[in-house]
């Protein structure tokens, strides 16, 4: 076993590498892997009771292989981080009602603060063309939109949401 470990670990480490595409803890973990299939196999030793390095790169590539199918056999490994992040379903229930809340505060706006949001935030449009679209003048859109955000904040607040105010 001090031969293997000696002589041909080195070697078959530096191979395994490759063939792990620079993966040196995969490598490391096949040469293991190597290691125990031989010393298990001492039917496997040439006539001067070794191993040869090729029947060990044998052993070591077919590991390498099973590893990679193995692991395109199974779904892709997430870590504890994006796990956080997997919506769950009180999560798509609870936006649910959030929305018809803001929904129904904005449904509660007078109409002129109502469609001035509706037109800025909801169809995208600039200040401009939101004037265009009401037929009023620019400052107005702006006048406007700014007394919309201060009552839907407010219509929200009484609602029983948050609303950070720095944005």
């Amino acid at each position: 076993m001090v031969h293997l470990q000696q002589v041909h670990r080195p070697v078959l480490l530096a191979y395994v590498v490759r063939l792990t595409g620079g993966d040196v803890h995969w490598a490391e973990d096949v040469v293991q892997e190597t290691m125990v299939r031989a010393w298990r196999n001492p039917d496997a030793r040439n006539a001067d009771g070794r191993w040869t390095r090729g029947w060990l790169c044998t052993v070591a590539r077919r590991i390498v292989i099973d590893n990679v199918r193995a692991a395109q056999a199974r779904p892709p490994e997430t870590s504890d981080e994006h796990t956080a992040e997997i919506p769950t379903e009180r999560d798509e229930v609870e936006r649910m009602i959030d929305g018809r809340e803001i929904r129904s505060a904005i449904a509660a706006l007078p109409e002129r603060l109502r469609t001035v949001l509706v037109e800025v935030y909801y169809e995208e449009h600039s200040v401009a063309e939101a004037a265009e679209v009401l037929d009023v003048p620019e400052g107005t859109v702006k006048s406007r939109t700014f007394h919309a955000l201060r009552a839907l904040h407010n219509a929200l607040s009484m609602r029983g949401f948050f609303v950070d105010r720095r944005d």
